[in-house]
């Protein structure tokens, strides 16, 4: 990583001392968002706020769901088993980030802890955006696979529908926070917002994990083994 410039963030309590932000704007495959996204996990010296694109429109869905129903419901999207859980999410319009935090800079937050504050800083920074955001009070009863049928608690509302949902891997490494804000029409641009409401400070990086990121593709999000398995 390289710092190359420190803007002090206007955020109100913010969880975290620092962030590096990454806006990743070239649009890139299903496989090698979700490799880039496990190459900073195990990279990170600090906490990285990435937000990306997608080259096609793409399904990603969590580590335990079954491939059989997501080939059939959506063939004409590029599929992509996420190393985080959740449900199905569908990508190509969407804003989606992801966020990092190495382990000794997590603590003992809990994972409940940890998707609340960082809700709680994307509510925060869609009403810097000018949207009249809220978040979940409590979980609904589950009506589908998909993601964005079923709002869990602290997931973000605009005009009581979900907007935003999220799934987290935890790892010796640390914390991924896989996230999709959904129907806003938000640009990368948003990340920045965001970075303000998670970090004081807010760092410009460059980062050098393009072999890692290859790899686990070769490994596992381009690989049919892991795309089909069963759990």
């Amino acid at each position: 990583m390289r710092a190359e410039e420190s803007r002090k963030s206007p955020g109100e309590s913010p969880w975290l001392e620092e962030i590096a932000f990454f806006n990743d704007a070239e649009p890139h495959g299903a496989a090698l968002n979700m490799a880039i996204d496990e190459a900073l996990l195990a990279a990170a010296t600090m906490p990285v706020l990435r937000v990306y694109r997608w080259a096609r429109p793409a399904v990603s869905f969590g580590y335990f769901e079954r491939w059989e129903p997501i080939r059939a419901a959506y063939p004409g999207r590029e599929p992509v088993r996420r190393w985080t859980g959740g449900g199905i999410v569908l990508h190509g319009e969407d804003l989606t980030y992801s966020l990092v935090v190495p382990q000794n800079i997590l603590g003992g937050v809990s994972a409940s802890d940890s998707y609340s504050v960082i809700h709680r800083a994307l509510r925060a920074a869609l009403r810097d955006a000018g949207i009249r955001a809220t978040t979940a009070a409590g979980t609904c009863a589950k009506v589908s696979q998909a993601c964005f049928e079923n709002p869990v608690m602290h997931d973000v509302l605009v005009n009581g529908g979900k907007v935003a949902g999220a799934a987290q891997r935890r790892t010796r490494a640390g914390l991924l926070h896989q996230g999709s804000v959904q129907g806003l029409g938000l640009t990368l641009e948003f990340g920045e917002l965001l970075a303000a409401r998670l970090a004081k400070n807010i760092l410009d990086q460059s980062f050098d994990i393009t072999d890692v990121a290859t790899k686990l593709i070769a490994e596992k999000y381009g690989n049919e083994r892991w795309l089909k398995m069963r759990m």
